[in-house]
C-alpha cells in the first residue's frame, strides 16, 4: 500500500463541513447544547468477507479491527429533546502487517446521520458512528 502524504485542504473541508452541520443543528433546536459521552458504539464492515459487526469504545481506549487501530478521542451527542445526532471524533490508524509503518488513514469527526459527509476511505475496511455511550 503506498503512503498518501497529509492532506491539509481536506482537514479544512472537514473542519467547515462540520462547523456548518453543527451550526445546522444549533439552528434547528436555537440552543448549541451537545452532552459528552464516555464511549462510542461503531458499526464496521470488512469488505472482502462481508462481515458486519459493532463495536464499543471508550475514549482514549484504542481497539483493534483487523489492521485497523481505532481510538475514540471525544464523543458529543444532543439532549432528548433536540433533533437526534450522535457526533464521534476518531483516529484511526492502519497498522498494516508485519514491518509496515502504521499510517493515519483517518483523523476526524464522523455524523451518525451524515455518514457520508466524513467516512473513512479504506480498501478493506469500512467504519460508522452509530451512537454516543453515555455512562
Amino acid at each position: 500500500m503506498k503512503n498518501r502524504p497529509y492532506r491539509p485542504i481536506a482537514a479544512y473541508v472537514v473542519i467547515a463541513m462540520t462547523s456548518m452541520l453543527l451550526s445546522s443543528a444549533v439552528a434547528q433546536t436555537g440552543t448549541g447544547t451537545w452532552l459528552s459521552g464516555s464511549g462510542a458504539k461503531l458499526q464496521t464492515l470488512d469488505k472482502i468477507t462481508a462481515r458486519i459487526d459493532s463495536l464499543e469504545l471508550f475514549v482514549d481506549q484504542p481497539a483493534n479491527f483487523g489492521t485497523l487501530e481505532i481510538t475514540l478521542r471525544h464523543c458529543a451527542f444532543r439532549p432528548p429533546e433536540a433533533p437526534p445526532e450522535h457526533a464521534a471524533f476518531l483516529e484511526i490508524r492502519d497498522l498494516g502487517y508485519v514491518e509496515a509503518t502504521p499510517e493515519i488513514v483517518f483523523l476526524g469527526w464522523m455524523f451518525a446521520s451524515s455518514p457520508a459527509i466524513s467516512s473513512l476511505e479504506h480498501a478493506v475496511y469500512d467504519v460508522s458512528v452509530t451512537a454516543c455511550i453515555n455512562d
